[in-house]
């Protein structure tokens, strides 16, 4: 759709995330901040007054252990007390940590020392992974469980804390309470996934995370009538800031998925209006959709419903979510926003999910800018592209090519301090201002920008040419049978041309249904060539694929489900690679 007049909802100001859950309790006092379900099945709610109350209260206990001005790790998975924890670290006590908890015991000790942690904040799963890190870990104090185990090997009770807290409250220690917040200095320490290089600590402030929160509301409508279901993990910056932060910023309730294999239970369960997302995941949904459509007969009826449904809706008739009544039950029910991020979602994909009644806003960010860039809106999108910058935050080329294309910079209060004890890096990428992203895209006429790769994985060509592979890579993975790629680059020799690579990992389900059975080795690579041959079609000839391989285990990923590309090619070999074309 072209560029329109861009209209934003109003929000209220806020000047840090002590400040924001201030204000919600006394919009929201009542309502439920969270919705949490208990091992034995049953909902219960925490409003906006009663989330404070335990902020305050956790916050006290905290100070007095003597973590003010410390930094204080989470790692667990998404529950309600990893939320308490990180609003009770920054509203008052020092800097939080979220950790990966997908993360090995090696990683998990390296990053508690580069942080200088001095508490974890942990669940009973991962309690005896930090105990046993633990001793090699001098500088961490306490671990504090948050399910109740106590005096095991030392640690502390989450429950016995907030007593004890409770406690120091009545007595009058208005420590914590009376703490001033800084809302320019360093409050959350964010290590990023590393799918190019090695980690870095990201240092974000209250103003940062609060420009960013202020900036997405202002995007869609949304009130206490409205709930999520937290998907994604929490310690990643997108769905932290955009689906627990803004969530409380906003008054909607917040419950837990249980797990990516609980996905369709607990939509039945919690009958989310918004989701946070990432293409797999929609990607897996679209795919079971049209799997059953094919299995009950009905593709053609379905294929034709989402073209009837996009026309009329384009004439102002809405009977979407009647047409799509099955799917919209299936996900809850009342699923209206998903917000897809951290990868490029298939423009295939979100056309149909919309014209099925569902709104899609595809966006793009990074954990350096809190993290969210750019969205697209409800009535001003571009499937192609992730959208519209956020007010109050500006984009721009750096030396655009011919082609429109080059690195983006972004400029904003949502852009980070700078990378932790890493001044060398913080420089390369803090310029005049400017956060020069290492990523590659181009801006159209209308503001749209559109995302071409990332800056470390460009392929450059012996003729200067630039060969993005996440082009190719989206090409080949809007195939039925191909479930995952990866592509690179390998030079012959220092004269010859760059050969295009890929590494291919198959979708035996769907092959199998072309096939009729179970397919052989020769069977696979036959119809992977031929997709291969379809997308070289689509390729000037710098770009085509020259040489692929068939994978069967899929890539290593990161939590938000992103290839980790710089061990996957690591392990490749590259050179080894250049040698096997080069004695060819």
């Amino acid at each position: 759709m072209g560029r329109k007049n861009v209209e934003y909802y109003r929000v209220h100001k806020i000047t840090d995330l002590r400040d924001m859950v201030n204000q919600s309790v006394e919009r929201y006092p009542n309502c439920n901040a969270f919705t949490i379900k208990d091992s034995e099945g049953n909902f219960q709610g925490i409003t906006f007054t009663q989330l404070k109350e335990k902020m305050n209260i956790l916050g006290t206990a905290f100070v007095d252990l003597g973590l003010k001005d410390s930094f204080v790790a989470v790692l667990s998975e998404n529950r309600f007390e990893w939320c308490l924890t990180y609003l009770s670290v920054v509203n008052g006590v020092g800097v939080i940590v979220p950790l990966d908890k997908e993360l090995p015991e090696n990683e998990i000790a390296s990053l508690l020392t580069r942080s200088n942690s001095k508490a974890i904040v942990t669940s009973a799963n991962y309690l005896d992974t930090i105990i046993k890190i633990k001793s090699s870990l001098p500088g961490l104090e306490y671990v504090i469980c948050m399910d109740g185990i106590d005096g095991k090997d030392g640690c502390l009770s989450l429950n016995d804390l907030m007593e004890k807290g409770i406690r120091l409250l009545e007595d009058g220690d208005k420590r914590y309470i009376d703490a001033e917040i800084d809302r320019e200095a360093l409050s959350m320490l964010i290590f990023t996934s590393g799918t190019t290089d090695k980690s870095k600590g990201v240092m974000l402030s209250h103003k940062n995370v609060c420009h960013d929160i202020m900036a997405v509301s202002q995007l869609i409508y949304a009130d206490t009538s409205d709930s999520i279901l937290s998907i994604l993990p929490l310690h990643h910056t997108y769905e932290c800031t955009a689906g627990f932060l803004t969530m409380v910023y906003l008054g909607i309730s917040i419950g837990f998925c249980e797990g990516l294999r609980h996905i369709a239970k607990n939509l039945q369960e919690y009958k989310p209006t918004l989701m946070m997302s990432v293409p797999l995941i929609l990607e897996t949904i679209y795919s079971k959709i049209i799997k059953k459509a094919k299995k009950e007969h009905r593709y053609q009826k379905f294929l034709f419903g989402l073209f009837i449904a996009s026309l009329l809706n384009k004439l102002g008739i809405d009977i979407r979510r009647k047409i799509f009544r099955e799917v919209h039950d299936n996900l809850g029910g009342n699923l209206r926003i998903i917000i897809s991020g951290a990868a490029a979602l298939n423009p295939k994909i979100s056309k149909a999910l919309r014209s099925m009644g569902f709104n899609i806003l595809q966006g793009y960010g990074l954990t350096e800018c809190s993290p969210i860039v750019t969205v697209n809106r409800l009535e001003i999108y571009n499937d192609q592209s992730v959208g519209l910058p956020l007010a109050g935050v500006e984009i721009k080329i750096e030396v655009p090519g011919n082609d429109g294309i080059g690195e983006i910079l972004v400029r904003g209060d949502n852009v980070m301090i700078g990378y932790y004890n890493n001044q060398e890096a913080t420089n390369e990428v803090l310029k005049d201002g400017w956060l020069y992203t290492g990523d590659y895209g181009s801006i159209d006429k209308n503001g749209f920008l559109y995302i071409t790769g990332r800056k470390k994985n460009v392929i450059v060509t012996k003729n200067g040419k630039n060969i993005y592979p996440e082009d190719i890579e989206l090409y080949l993975n809007r195939s039925e049978y191909i479930k995952e790629s990866l592509v690179y680059g390998v030079n012959k020799d220092e004269e010859e041309e760059t050969l295009v690579c890929a590494q291919i990992v198959p979708d035996i389900e769907q092959i199998t249904e072309k096939t009729g059975n179970t397919p052989t080795k020769e069977d696979i690579l036959k119809i992977i060539q031929a997709e291969v041959k379809k997308v070289n079609k689509k390729l000037s000839n710098y770009k085509k694929i020259k040489h692929f391989d068939i994978r069967e285990e899929e890539f290593d990923k990161t939590t938000t489900k992103k290839i980790k590309r710089y061990v996957e090619l690591i392990s490749l070999n590259i050179s080894n690679l250049a040698n096997k074309f080069k004695n060819k």
